[in-house]
């Protein structure tokens, strides 16, 4: 991989981590039409998982130093709670990367056809928050369950994390700048913890074939495009301005569709 390479594969990692539209479904097409392959350096992809992560904690920095704060006071506080939902809602992910792991890496293969055909899934979960309408305060503990097997279900590429996450929050009737917050807060820990687990399972000196400078540039461009798109989608959602990305997501699914064949 060179660095004009890692440079386009940072930018979509970092647009479409917090964009309704699919992070790993748009890697998968990006690896397709550049002709790289990566998932065998895992280097590369800890990286830019990395970037977009350090980008959510800056833009949430106030929020998480509250949190952490009230939450070591040891007192069941709104704080407290909310720690305690985010962490109901790792459960099905969790489960799922336990017992499915094999079968989650299987289909990150570079089928086109699967990929365009989620993303059209995709689409039509975004599509109907445009009939989803308020009615909870707050986030409960059981709404926090079921976005977090939203989130789970998301693993599969084309399927939008934060599409799916906050699509989930809608329909349960929360309220719009909740879900998002919820839903980009909920995946700072698994991704972390993925990404961990990858750096402890990975043999750089004698496995990585990306270069110190290129990892640079992948996680540079993570990290900006990152956290501009964070910013940009919080603004998005409070609008409800999904319907757009339910439009962008069926035509990039139907043209991965043609171009499978």
């Amino acid at each position: 991989m060179d660095w004009i390479q890692a440079l386009i594969l940072g930018l979509i990692q970092g647009l479409t981590e917090f964009l309704p539209v699919s992070s790993s479904g748009h890697l998968e097409l990006g690896k397709h039409i550049l002709g790289v392959e990566v998932t065998e350096d895992l280097t590369f992809t800890v990286v830019v998982h990395g970037a977009t992560v350090l980008s959510t904690i800056i833009v949430f920095r106030k929020t998480i130093v509250e949190l952490f704060r009230d939450f070591f006071k040891f007192q069941w506080n709104e704080s407290t709670q909310y720690v305690f939902k985010i962490a109901v809602s790792m459960i099905p992910v969790v489960i799922i990367g336990l017992l499915f792991k094999d079968e989650i890496e299987g289909l990150f293969t570079g089928n086109i056809l699967f990929v365009g055909l989620m993303l059209i899934v995709t689409s039509a979960l975004l599509a109907f928050t445009y009939y989803a309408k308020e009615k909870e305060k707050e986030i409960s503990f059981k709404n926090a369950f079921i976005i977090g097997i939203a989130q789970a279900l998301a693993v599969i590429p084309g399927i939008s994390r934060s599409g799916a996450t906050i699509a989930t929050g809608l329909y349960l009737g929360n309220k719009k700048e909740d879900v998002a917050k919820f839903s980009f807060l909920m995946v700072l820990v698994p991704i972390i913890a993925a990404n961990v687990k990858d750096l402890m399972d990975f043999d750089y000196a004698t496995q990585s074939s990306t270069s110190i400078n290129t990892l640079i540039i992948g996680f540079i461009a993570a990290f900006v495009s990152g956290l501009l798109a964070c910013t940009w989608m919080l603004r998005i959602v409070k609008r409800g301005k999904l319907i757009y990305f339910a439009l962008y997501c069926f035509i990039i699914g139907i043209i991965a569709i043609f171009f499978s064949f």
